[in-house]
């Protein structure tokens, strides 16, 4: 398992009828805060702030074709060459880090092969390197290289 260690949040929030809005500065729009919508604002402030990967260089919530099914992933890191570099999928915290969730993952990096993998739901990441031999589990996320 990976530790991660959130930075103190600083997001924008706005209230519209019964529903609570995060603005995601990402993508540039306010969003529905539920539970999974937290766990990906939680984790790209972390890939930011702590971790010091550039802004410039994550995709959030981008569609892709996998076949003949449209799906979009979560978090999406390029490496300085503009090639994806990382793909994390978020879920919300009650969902459990197990093996479907991996999986879908799996699936999703045949359509946009990356070196490195991620699973979190906020409170539990997991990491993978690809390698020739497999997948070799990572103890903490891969430093972004200059």
């Amino acid at each position: 398992m990976i530790r991660i260690t959130y930075p103190e949040p600083s997001f924008r929030y706005k209230e519209e009828g019964k529903r609570r809005l995060i603005f995601d500065s990402f993508r540039k729009k306010w969003l529905v805060l539920t539970p999974e919508e937290w766990v990906r604002q939680n984790f790209l402030q972390y890939l930011v702030r702590v971790a010091e990967y550039p802004p410039a260089l994550i995709a959030v919530e981008k569609e892709f074709r996998l076949g003949e099914l449209s799906r979009r992933f979560d978090i999406l890191v390029y490496d300085r060459q503009q090639k994806p570099w990382m793909m994390v999928e978020c879920k919300s915290p009650d969902i459990n880090m197990d093996q479907p969730v991996l999986d879908q993952l799996l699936r999703y990096n045949m359509a946009i092969p990356v070196p490195f993998l991620v699973i979190t739901n906020g409170d539990f990441t997991y990491g993978w390197e690809r390698t020739g031999q497999g997948l070799l589990s990572l103890g903490s996320l891969p430093g972004f290289v200059p």
